[in-house]
């Protein structure tokens, strides 16, 4: 894709077949077209003296008009387009949500930290809270001000949800519904906790996410447990909630490298067709309607 300010080419790489098309007319036949090959076989000035003596006139033939209309359809493949102007409404395509455990805050200074590192990467997108424990709420609806979102990562204490146990498979429901209800594109999920409460359902919420074109991220944070037999199977299941939900797993250091995933398939998310189509008006299938011109011409000497 090349963009030239509101102009662009959505798919340049037809444009080659342009010059290979006039190299394979140049090395196969003559350039003169009403003459066929003649101008190959004859010696060019006794072919000049013939046509002047013979009173042509030359013109292209049928053939140029195919080759016009050869043309203006590989350029019209080439997808010249103009964007959008209000094509502004579509930045809702896609965007990242937090979840985090809230239910033991052992490690709460460590959960925050890597909520705002991984938060970080949702750059000009829109971004959400999502806060569990026994049960999840909502702590801040998607919205483009992170700086409100950063205030309520570390304003977040023991006190904030009421409800005992952990369910991460009612965070990710609620993620997912979100998602759904906001008509997001695709979506970045990150899920940051101990591994407690991960289960078959929580499972199937990752498989889910996935499935809508979300991808689904897990941070472990460890609690301080003594255990590592524990600790070890807490963290296989952080990994296989994350590789369910087709994303990236880690412990907290790992949050810049999630951070950084998550800007990277942003930008990589616009060049997909279906986003491109939305952006960006393609002219190509109004330049496929003037290829049919040349067309018609042919027909009218066909018929002459």
């Amino acid at each position: 894709m090349i963009v030239m300010g509101s102009l662009a080419l959505l798919r340049p790489y037809w444009l080659m077949f342009i010059p290979m098309l006039l190299l394979f007319l140049k090395f196969t036949r003559s350039l003169d077209l009403s003459l066929g090959d003649w101008p190959r076989a004859i010696d060019p000035l006794l072919l000049n003296s013939l046509i002047v003596k013979s009173g042509l006139t030359l013109k292209g033939t049928k053939n140029a008009d195919i080759i016009w209309s050869v043309i203006l359809i590989i350029i019209a493949l080439s997808g010249p387009a103009q964007k959008v102007a209000d094509s502004n409404q579509f930045r809702n395509l896609d965007a990242a949500l937090i979840i985090m455990n809230v239910s033991s805050m052992t490690n709460i200074l460590k959960m925050t930290t890597a909520a705002q590192i991984a938060l970080s990467g949702s750059g000009a997108r829109q971004a959400g809270l999502v806060l569990y424990a026994g049960d999840a709420y909502l702590a801040s609806p998607l919205t483009y001000d992170l700086a409100s979102i950063e205030a309520l990562i570390f304003a977040v204490d023991n006190q904030t949800v009421p409800d005992g146990g952990s369910h991460p498979e009612r965070a990710l429901a609620l993620a997912r519904k979100l998602l759904q209800d906001t008509q997001i594109f695709a979506g970045d999920v990150v899920i940051i906790g101990d591994g407690e409460g991960i289960n078959a359902q929580a499972l199937q919420e990752a498989r889910s996410l996935a499935r809508d074109g979300h991808s689904l991220h897990s941070l472990f944070i460890a609690e301080n447990v003594e255990d590592g037999v524990r600790r070890t199977v807490l963290r296989a299941a952080m990994m296989e909630l994350a590789s369910e939900g087709r994303g990236l797993s880690g412990e907290g250091a790992a949050a810049e490298k999630i951070a950084e995933a998550i800007a990277t398939r942003g930008i990589e998310r616009v060049e997909k067709v279906t986003r491109l189509s939305l952006e960006w008006r393609d002219f190509g299938r109004f330049i496929l309607g003037l290829a049919v011109i040349p067309l018609f011409s042919l027909l009218r000497k066909v018929a002459e």
